[in-house]
């Protein structure tokens, strides 16, 4: 069986052979001093990876909790932003720091204290949830929501959590509070869709690998698809997200950028991720009407897709212009699908057995009998 080593060993191995696009491959012009508030999570040991083998040199800040192999020298500072501890920053100096796990945004304004005038540029990772609305396409100059509490910098991780709404309000307040700390000529925003791909906690994606992989036979041989085909998704792989990200730092690329993939009809991504599993699935498309009836979710309960109609129209339209022309690249669907099934297979049988996202085989039956029965 792989083994969470040997799936890391591949996964750097393969870093260079990944990225595509001449951008992707030029050689940074000088080594950087990059300071990784996070670097474990979902996107955080890419970015040091593949900084890393660019040859810049790294420190991440966190709790300590999740220790990585890396493959290289990667000094780790202790902290804890949730309580103010940030003293093992103080006095020191970056060309960069990357922000990844901020929602709360006293955590900005508290890096902020310690950190502006010790850094160049500062990378803030958001999320394309900051936006009021998502019933037409839009880029980054539409309207974010705004927040509706009383005061942003008292909110915690207990607040959001009882009220999800929050999430991208305060997002959107710390974004706003990265560039009155940092100035707007030094503060990347960049604003990820779904991310998905290996280490993909959520099965928000993997479902659909997983699904179609069907592995053990758990399913039928018919596979429940929502909608007709046409509506879009988007999404992008969390390795394409790092590198990028890490990309923007060397060229010290700043602004606002909407960073997730280019819209791709639902029948389409299906294709591509039953290519990367090497799947032949039989598909049965289900309108959404009876998926509203029926009260299947869209996003958790059908993965990736939202219907591209009312209120969601615009949610797998957001322009992506700005983020291309700063060198966002993309390695094929096929390609993350396979790897994603891959690193799923190494998680312990009993993450195995019931995916966190998606139908179940059981619920999934039932709506295709019932479907078939009224046609």
């Amino acid at each position: 069986m792989t083994t969470r080593r040997d799936y890391l060993a591949l996964s750097a191995a393969g870093l260079a052979l990944a990225a595509s696009g001449a951008r992707a491959a030029d050689k940074p012009r000088k080594t950087l001093k990059i300071l990784i508030l996070g670097g474990t999570g979902f996107i955080g040991p890419n970015q040091v990876r593949y900084a890393l083998s660019r040859g810049h040199e790294v420190t991440i800040f966190n709790r300590g909790k999740q220790k990585e192999d890396w493959p290289g020298h990667v000094e780790e500072l202790l902290g804890d932003r949730n309580t103010g501890d940030l003293k093992s920053l103080e006095g020191r100096e970056w060309d960069v720091c990357i922000d990844n796990p901020t929602t709360l945004p006293f955590w900005v304004r508290d890096a902020a204290k310690v950190l502006k005038g010790k850094v160049r540029q500062y990378i803030f990772v958001s999320t394309i949830s900051v936006y009021a609305a998502n019933d037409k396409p839009a880029d980054e100059t539409a309207a974010t929501d705004p927040y509706k509490g009383a005061d942003p910098m008292a909110e915690t991780q207990a607040t959001v959590a009882k009220n999800p709404a929050l999430y991208g309000q305060l997002k959107a307040v710390s974004e706003a509070e990265a560039r009155k700390a940092f100035g707007e000529a030094a503060t990347t925003v960049v604003r990820p869709g779904l991310i998905v791909g290996p280490g993909d906690e959520t099965d928000r994606f993997s479902y659909w690998p997983v699904r179609l992989a069907n592995p053990g036979g758990k399913w039928g041989p018919e596979v429940l698809a929502p909608g007709d085909g046409t509506d879009p998704v988007q999404f992008i792989d969390a390795r394409d997200l790092a590198e990028w990200i890490v990309r923007l730092a060397e060229t010290g690329a700043t602004g606002t950028f909407n960073g997730t993939g280019k819209p791709v009809a639902m029948k389409a991504f299906l294709s591509g991720v039953a290519a990367g599993v090497h799947a032949e699935p039989k598909l049965t498309w289900v309108s959404t009407k009876f998926l509203d009836d029926h009260k299947v979710h869209a996003w958790s309960d059908q993965p990736v897709w939202v219907p591209n109609q009312g209120e969601t129209a615009g949610f797998h339209h957001r322009s992506i212009a700005r983020a291309l022309k700063a060198g966002l690249t993309y390695r094929p669907l096929p390609l993350t699908a396979g790897d994603t099934l891959a690193w799923f297979k190494t998680q312990p049988a009993e993450r195995q057995a019931k995916l966190r996202s998606g139908l179940t085989p059981e619920r999934e039956t039932a709506l295709l009998a019932q479907w078939k029965a009224q046609a």
